[in-house]
């Protein structure tokens, strides 16, 4: 019976159109929830719903974020519960710094790739500060030589951007394309239609630095844009911030900007 209620759980987030990853993240703490009442959704109380909040050992703030949020869709939107009798309080958030990498060492590390899928695989986030299920979801169409961007279509927040396509990228992105000849994906995998972000993770642990991930070429990217004095606003259009605080980051990171700040001399 609970397999059928999941089945109309998946269907509602997908009308709200969540993505395909927060879905399955959505709908495995559900079905634990479910594992764990041993109830059919119908008997199921307010007092289930925070004793499994409550009783969750949670291994960082982002899993009980997420947990909360699959709880609170389940709640609200899926058995249309009126009235808050549980406590969603979000933890407080936490404030990390992103992890960059020296941008002339990814640089060289990357020309030196041989293989051309994984070198572009690497060099299109380190160039345009994709995401790595924004360049899993980028089709050949969406290269744009002409205008000389790259446009990218429903990214994070369902929002469609451009970001600069430059010379060196494109004439890359050509060579790959008449070597692997994809269809529709720019980057297909060997069983599937698309790359998986697992794929790509160790692509870039393999060529650039064991402890790296995908998202750390975003970071460089953005911190470099600032580095060279971009526009606040410039570096948020092409990163698909909603915040400008989320993008004010990366002039903290600049070391261009410490660089303006003034020290005292020492005396000898």
């Amino acid at each position: 019976m609970n397999k059928e209620f999941l089945k109309i759980y998946i269907k509602k987030l997908k009308y709200f159109r969540y993505s395909e990853h927060t879905i399955t993240s959505y709908t495995h703490y559900v079905m634990k929830f479910l594992e764990k009442t041993g109830k059919y959704h119908q008997h199921i109380t307010a007092g289930d719903f925070q004793n499994y909040l409550d009783s969750f050992k949670f291994t960082s703030i982002s899993q009980q974020n997420q947990v909360i949020s699959a709880i609170k869709f389940l709640y609200e939107k899926v058995l249309n519960k009126k009235y808050a009798k549980i406590d969603f309080t979000r933890p407080r958030k936490e404030f990390r710094q992103p992890k960059i990498i020296d941008y002339n060492m990814v640089s060289a590390k990357i020309g030196k790739i041989k293989n051309l899928k994984h070198k572009a695989i690497l060099a299109i986030p380190f160039t345009t500060g994709l995401r790595v299920s924004e360049v899993l979801n980028l089709r050949i169409k969406d290269i744009d030589s002409n205008r000389m961007i790259i446009n990218v279509y429903q990214g994070k927040g369902k929002k469609d951007r451009i970001v600069p396509l430059s010379i060196e990228l494109l004439a890359l992105l050509r060579n790959y394309f008449k070597q692997f000849k994809p269809k529709e994906y720019l980057f297909n995998g060997q069983f599937r239609n698309k790359y998986s972000p697992a794929s790509c993770n160790s692509i870039i642990k393999k060529y650039i630095e064991k402890a790296a991930t995908m998202h750390i070429l975003r970071h460089t990217y953005l911190t470099y844009l600032a580095d060279h004095n971009i526009a606040l606003k410039t570096i948020q259009d092409i990163a698909g911030h909603k915040n400008s605080k989320t993008t004010e980051i990366y002039i903290h990171l600049s070391t261009a900007t410490l660089k303006t700040v003034p020290t005292p001399s020492l005396s000898a």
